[in-house]
């Protein structure tokens, strides 16, 4: 697929989230991110849904989607033109669009307890059906065809939705802070993404699930964070074994006291709920 093809069909949306980047900002047609080749606490980097392209007002650079991959990667023209092509197909076409333009694009149907074999099947398949109650069931539309997957809510009222071919939110893209009790605990666990938020939960035996937690959707999320964070005597860490995980995890503790990695529970496992489809009985 030549590079006119792939600014065409490939949405600057999906790329962006396929590096875990969010909008901090955004409207119907247009978003801020933070920048791509630098820290920052406002967000300089301007995305045009519609024209599918991005300024960065911090250094006046233009980009499209196969620079937005040659800026991150570091890569070739033509190794970025693989990756997008990979990414056009990471999503079955037959189930749910790659791309995701704005908020106008969707329009969400009915909200409802899981029900749907489907749904009840993929959760098994994760070992975390005994929490089905903390999740919802959406059915929504997109450019005419509706499509259903798992629910699970964020602050901002948005939706992580997944299935077995989707992984998208709908709405305002945030943290998911849950309480324990009208009063926050001592502690409080931090997770990147639901499932292993789940994965917590069902092992009441093994941790202290008395303690608050955090759900960051994205480590993308984690200066949503940061004023959370600093209400609590001590930060439990299940983050993912990864380059990004362990990159985020050196930030926590720098920043804050007492904070401990519980990623070393699953050392030879992306996350933790992968650890616990790997060690627990059928």
């Amino acid at each position: 697929m030549n590079c006119e093809k792939i600014k065409q069909k490939v949405g600057i949306r999906a790329v962006l989230e396929s590096f875990s980047l969010f909008p901090v900002k955004e409207n119907r047609r247009t978003a801020f991110y933070f920048a791509l080749d630098r820290e920052e606490k406002i967000p300089s980097l301007s995305v045009d849904f519609i024209k599918n392209n991005a300024f960065d007002f911090g250094t006046g650079k233009s980009y499209d989607v196969i620079s937005i991959v040659q800026q991150i990667k570091k890569c070739s023209v033509s190794e970025a033109l693989k990756y997008l092509s990979a990414l056009d197909l990471s999503f079955d076409p037959g189930q749910l669009p790659v791309e995701i333009q704005s908020k106008a694009s969707y329009r969400i149907l009915k909200i409802k307890e899981i029900r749907h074999p489907a749904l009840i099947q993929y959760l098994k398949s994760r070992k975390v059906l005994e929490q089905k109650h903390l999740l919802k069931e959406i059915e929504y539309e997109f450019c005419g065809r509706n499509y259903f997957g798992i629910a699970f809510e964020n602050n901002s009222g948005g939706f992580e939705v997944r299935n077995t071919y989707a992984k998208l939110c709908l709405g305002p893209k945030d943290v998911t802070l849950v309480l324990r009790g009208p009063e926050p605990t001592a502690e409080i666990a931090v997770f990147e993404g639901f499932f292993d938020y789940l994965t917590f939960r069902n092992l009441e035996n093994r941790f202290n699930s008395a303690c608050d937690c955090l759900i960051l959707n994205s480590t993308a999320m984690l200066f949503k964070a940061e004023h959370i964070l600093k209400g609590y005597p001590k930060i439990l860490l299940f983050l993912d074994n990864d380059a990004n995980g362990k990159s985020v995890t050196l930030k926590i503790r720098n920043e804050y006291q007492n904070v401990e990695d519980c990623s070393l529970i699953y050392p030879n496992c992306k996350d933790l709920n992968e650890w616990l489809i790997k060690t627990k009985e059928p």
